[in-house]
């Protein structure tokens, strides 16, 4: 993979790329319509495959909250066609890495020494490239470590990146423009910690801490001497990313046993902890050898208040969805159903998210769940394909906490999805108030 010489840092140096972008998709949009008038049956898949690699390339070369957004989108497979889920996943393993010169000035501008003069050896070359920061490898006494140094600008331009990422959304996603506000005030609060590295060095030492009782999950031990506001130290965990560890056609019964480490994981974490890894793409994620889940990082933490865990996850209780007017009373607290809806909209919402938070809860209604189950995810992209076409959705629903809760708990299913995992589903359980 090439590496990349320099990231464009001013605003008006990724304004112009957004604007040449911009520029590029006009013109692929001229040459597939000027193509439809000599064959009216053409469809959109080329149109959709070059404007997608010109917005990853772009996206790319930006890196930070403008390669996050893709990374996002790759995950929601029911939202973009599937030519940009494709591009876009490519941002969950491998970015294109910055090169070594560039590495040392960052790190010596960020840490004050060069990499050599702090490990004993240091690895130029990226071992993995992604949206935020790449990582690199290392060594001292003796021990092997991650070293994960942030690109340079990413914390100071994701402000302006998002309003510049605005016109693509709206495109993408065809959001009105207050639901997309909600949805971009909550990412830049996100990335915002995202790029605060410190914080991210507190919170793993925290949760790693916490998540010791579950078994076959591994974590790095974090080194907060060595680690400062754009550069984080870890012990370097060994293992297969998923993609490479399918590839190895792994058994049914570690598949579940890795399934199952994954839905501990996340449940410990909202019903315990009140606070999730809200960042569940595939990346994130290592097999180790001795066949037990390596969580590799902790940049992004969603926290759930207590107005908004208890009428979520009571919609989970048969007592609470059994019941319509417990239902309405949980989707009002949840800004689901508005104070101004007349009955019939009330009516109308109300069966459009019961049918939604019954698909969501059915892995909890029993004991255990088959994720391989292709017919529970084919409802899941239905529904979703069906309310992404109605106007009644094109108005802000929703507490702002729905978006990481949402993609936590959607990404969660996906991945188990891919591993074809058979899991026990009552390991961590809601932890619910009589009155919700």
């Amino acid at each position: 993979m090439n590496e990349q010489e320099s990231i464009p840092v001013t605003k008006v140096e990724r304004s112009a790329k957004f604007v040449k972008t911009g520029f590029q998709i006009g013109g692929n949009y001229i040459k597939h319509y000027s193509k439809k008038l000599f064959n009216p049956d053409l469809d959109r898949a080329q149109l959709n495959e070059d404007n997608a690699t010109d917005i990853y390339k772009s996206l790319s070369e930006l890196k930070g909250s403008a390669l996050k957004i893709a990374q996002m989108l790759s995950m929601d497979k029911n939202i973009l066609p599937k030519s940009y889920v494709d591009k876009f996943t490519q941002s969950q393993y491998n970015a294109p890495p910055l090169s070594g010169p560039l590495i040392v000035r960052t790190f010596t501008k960020n840490f004050g020494k060069t990499p050599e003069a702090i490990y004993d050896k240091f690895k130029l070359s990226s071992t993995h490239a992604a949206s935020i920061g790449q990582v690199h490898e290392a060594e001292l006494n003796g021990l092997k470590l991650a070293v994960k140094i942030q690109y340079p600008g990413v914390g100071d331009s994701i402000s302006s990146d998002l309003k510049l990422v605005k016109p693509f959304a709206f495109r993408l996603l065809g959001m009105s423009e207050k639901e997309l506000n909600i949805y971009i005030a909550e990412v830049e609060e996100r990335l915002l910690e995202e790029t605060d590295y410190e914080l991210e060095v507190r919170r793993s030492i925290e949760i790693t801490n916490a998540c010791v009782v579950l078994d076959n999950v591994v974590f790095p031990r974090y080194y907060p001497e060595l680690s400062g506001k754009r550069i984080i130290t870890m012990d370097w965990i060994e293992g297969k990313h998923l993609r490479e560890f399918l590839a190895t056609n792994p058994s049914q019964k570690l598949r579940n046993k890795i399934g199952q480490a994954l839905w501990d994981f996340y449940n410990f974490q909202q019903h315990e902890l009140r606070a999730v890894h809200a960042d569940p793409h595939p990346g994130n994620f290592l097999i180790t050898p001795d066949e037990k889940l390596g969580v590799i990082d902790f940049g992004c933490i969603k926290e759930m208040p207590e107005d908004f865990y208890q009428p979520f996850f009571s919609l989970i209780s048969t007592d609470v969805i059994n019941d319509r007017e417990k239902t309405i009373q949980a989707f009002r607290k949840l800004e689901m159903i508005l104070p101004g809806d007349s009955p019939s909209q009330v009516d109308f919402y109300y069966q459009a998210y019961l049918e939604m938070i019954q698909l969501f809860a059915k892995p909890y209604t029993s004991k255990t769940f088959d994720f391989s189950q292709p017919e529970f995810f084919d409802k899941l992209y239905l529904y979703g394909e069906k309310i992404a076409k109605m106007p009644e959705f094109k108005q802000a629903r929703g507490v702002k906490h729905f978006i990481y809760v949402n993609r936590t708990n959607f990404g969660l299913y996906t991945i188990l999805q891919e591993l074809k995992a058979v899991v026990k589903t009552d390991t961590y359980q809601p932890k619910l108030n009589k009155q919700v």
